[in-house]
């Protein structure tokens, strides 16, 4: 089934890869790959999550979905999920900014172009299918195309009159969710209310007896008309309205604190909160030319914003410089003061994305021949602020002094993008090749107003930057016999530079990836090796990973890269004794290295020598899931190891002083089916309460989630 694309309010870029031309119906999905057996014919490696998977582990956090997709690595931070780290194939997890993210097609980061970081991330619980495409992105994705894609696809209207869907639970550290969704269609008219809420009280304990947990409601409406009689055009519009309250925090323990109470946070972190709202508006069009050609399009507006108050220095030292002692000897009754002088940095900050996207395609003569385009404006506005504050032995709170807003940093960066692609699906007997050529033009924009002047009356220093690319692509898969298939791909990655990179230099280089993949009724298997050569690897000074306030936003230009590595992915559901035994495993080996020396203020790359690792990338990752299913109820586990990694580029062994240590958890999920409209379920997250270090990127240790468990409800028809 072919599926549709997006057309966003400021931009025109690539749409999904499609697999027969679109009808009306087809307007909600905006599918990488139109249905799951197109993903056994791709020349690359790619993998469909549905909803089955997403509600046997009553998922609401994306990185616990991802360990199942080899070629994936995810840094925790939270333990929740709502800020995730995702890369893929070697690349940066940071803040997910080394990926392209959409969201039915519509790229889903607050600033796509000129701040990728994604501080915002759809809330994963109110997706019905996830898609995950590497090596294969180049062309008909972008802005960014050396790691992969994920593609969030939300509930479609119902074709029916009515359809329904209750989610409810209750779990560990005050977890609670609630998940409202109703849906139908009558006539040429179809509808959809989704509420989605959920929050906990955290599982980390201050001395001074503030929160540690959070609360964050999405709401959405989606309304769709058929225009004519016939069908052949459809409309349908998409609002969503999501807000956010967060107690997280930067300021991470010291290792001594970690060994004997990791779940404790220091009480410098006390008012650091979290506030964000999201506003989205997306109008989608499908045009039904005939039974071979479609054409679709998408205006999207996305309105997000932020307020991340949050301590970033103590006593006057800053993240990984010694505020995590200070606020440790303070805490513990061994520091030389009675009183406690902390830095809250009010980390402010407004995103606008937008555009118009469309596609065509057409089916003609064993070919599938897509031409895309997207037009697309972004921005980020920083609008901060600094207040000083002390804490005396009682914790008891004395302002120091009150920030003016603006008196922080003090600047919008943006971009205008204009990207456009063209590529050809040709079956010729058992080969099948996919190539195409994708253009980005981006226009960089930097206005800063420094320190000064905060009602920005004077004149900006301004900093202006262009880069255009042409990308090729070049797949190719070979169908040795039914169950046995060859594939290999080739495509030129790229990467704009932010208007914080000095020489405007983008990052680019060429994805290669070969490999063969085996199905038959039982089983599916999949082996892939990639190699990636970069030219020119960014690097971004972001709080996120321990960089010097008043450097965020620079970027650095890191020079040439090498990643390689190997996938491997096996499935299967097999019969044993009346019950069936689902086997799902999946291994990556991965290394990367520079091969220039520089010097950088990244706590995590420093100076770098010729030869160094790249920091938070292990050498193995894999996950296994088993159980026992039967026709109303089932039992999963699923085994999840992370090897050692550093966490700063070097050579020398990963130690406790510059690395994480390896890892292995286990999930586990129950449910049972009460009848064919009603289930129950239980779901244990790291059933062996494994306490482990989940990152130190912002100088302190951040201990990743203990044991927890949600039991829940869910009903629908």
């Amino acid at each position: 089934m072919f599926t549709k694309s997006p057309i966003a309010l400021g931009l025109l870029a690539s749409l999904p890869l499609l697999a027969q031309a679109a009808t009306p119906n087809d307007i909600e999905h905006v599918t990488i790959f139109g249905n799951s057996q197109a993903v056994e014919t791709t020349p690359g490696s790619g993998m469909v999550i549905d909803q089955a998977y997403l509600d046997d582990f009553a998922v609401s956090d994306i990185m616990r979905v991802l360990t199942r997709v080899p070629g994936v690595y995810i840094t925790e931070e939270d333990g929740y999920g709502l800020r995730p780290n995702i890369g893929m194939r070697g690349n940066s997890a940071d803040r997910s900014e080394k990926i392209t993210i959409m969201e039915d097609g519509v790229l889903a980061a607050p600033a796509p172009y000129a701040s990728p970081a994604a501080y915002y991330f759809p809330t994963i619980g109110r997706m019905s299918t996830i898609e995950v495409l590497k090596g294969g992105s180049s062309v008909l994705y972008g802005p960014r195309t050396s790691g992969g894609v994920i593609n969030l696809l939300t509930t479609p209207i119902s074709d029916n009159s009515f359809a329904t869907r209750l989610d409810v639970s209750l779990g560990s550290d005050g977890y609670r969710k609630a998940h409202v969704l109703a849906s139908g269609s009558e006539g040429r008219i179809g509808a959809l209310g989704e509420v989605y809420h959920y929050g906990a009280d955290g599982f980390k304990d201050l001395p001074t007896g503030n929160e540690t947990g959070f609360s964050k409601t999405d709401v959405v409406t989606k309304v769709g008309f058929k225009l004519d009689t016939a069908g052949k055009h459809y409309l349908e519009a998409k609002l969503k309205y999501s807000e956010e309250t967060s107690d997280e925090t930067y300021l991470g323990v010291t290792l001594d604190d970690f060994n004997s109470t990791p779940f404790a946070r220091y009480s410098a972190s006390a008012l650091d909160e979290m506030a964000t709202e999201h506003k989205l508006i997306n109008l989608n069009y499908v045009y039904a030319i005939s039974d071979n050609s479609s054409l679709t399009m998408t205006a999207y507006y996305n309105d997000f914003h932020r307020n991340w108050y949050k301590t970033d220095r103590v006593n006057g030292l800053s993240l990984g410089n010694g505020a995590e002692e200070a606020a440790s000897a303070f805490d513990a009754g061994t520091a030389a003061s009675d009183t406690l002088d902390f830095r809250v940095k009010a980390n402010n900050r407004d995103y606008l994305s937008q555009g118009i996207q469309g596609e065509y395609e057409l089916f003609t003569a064993g070919h599938q021949i897509k031409v895309g385009a997207r037009i697309h404006n972004d921005e980020m506005d920083r609008f901060q602020w600094v207040d000083n504050y002390q804490f005396n032995r009682d914790y008891q709170l004395t302002t120091l002094d009150a920030g003016v807003p603006g008196t922080d940093s003090n600047r919008i960066d943006s971009a205008n993008a204009i990207s456009a692609y063209v590529h050809d699906t040709w079956e010729y007997g058992d080969l099948t090749l996919s190539g195409g050529l994708r253009y980005e033009d981006v226009h960089l924009a930097r206005d800063d107003w420094g320190k000064t002047d905060p009602l920005r009356t004077g004149d900006a220093a301004k900093r202006r930057n262009s880069v255009s690319a042409l990308l090729p692509g070049l797949g190719a898969t070979y169908q040795i016999s039914e169950q046995l298939l060859l594939l290999t791909g080739v495509q030129k990655t790229f990467a704009p530079p932010s208007p914080g990179n000095n020489n405007a230099q983008e990052e680019e280089g060429w994805n290669y990836e070969a490999g063969v993949r085996y199905s038959d009724q039982l089983n599916r298997m999949e082996l892939i090796g990639f190699y990636t050569n970069l030219d020119n690897l960014h690097g971004n000074c972001t709080a996120s990973q321990g960089c010097n306030s008043d450097l965020i936003g620079t970027q650095y230009n890191a020079g040439e890269v090498e990643i390689k590595g190997v996938e491997w992915s096996y499935q299967a559901d097999l019969p044993l004794a009346g019950f069936t035994v689902p086997v799902n495993f999946n291994y990556t080996y991965s290394t990367a290295e520079f091969k220039q020396s520089f010097e950088s203020e990244l706590d995590s790359w420093g100076s770098v020598q010729a030869g160094d690792e790249l920091p938070y990338l292990p050498d193995h990752t894999l996950q296994f899931e088993t159980g026992v299913r039967q026709d109303n109820w089932q039992v999963l586990f699923a085994v999840k190891h992370t090897s050692e990694m550093r966490t700063q580029a070097g050579t020398e062994a990963v130690t406790t002083a510059n690395g994480i240590p390896s890892r292995t958890l286990m999930d586990v999920s129950a449910n049972y089916q009460l009848d064919n409209k009603q289930t129950v379920y239980l779901v244990i997250d790291n059933l062996t309460d494994k306490e482990y270090i989940a990152t130190r990127q912002h100088g302190g240790i951040q201990v990743g989630k203990p044991r927890t468990f949600q039991v829940g409800y869910r009903y629908q028809f």
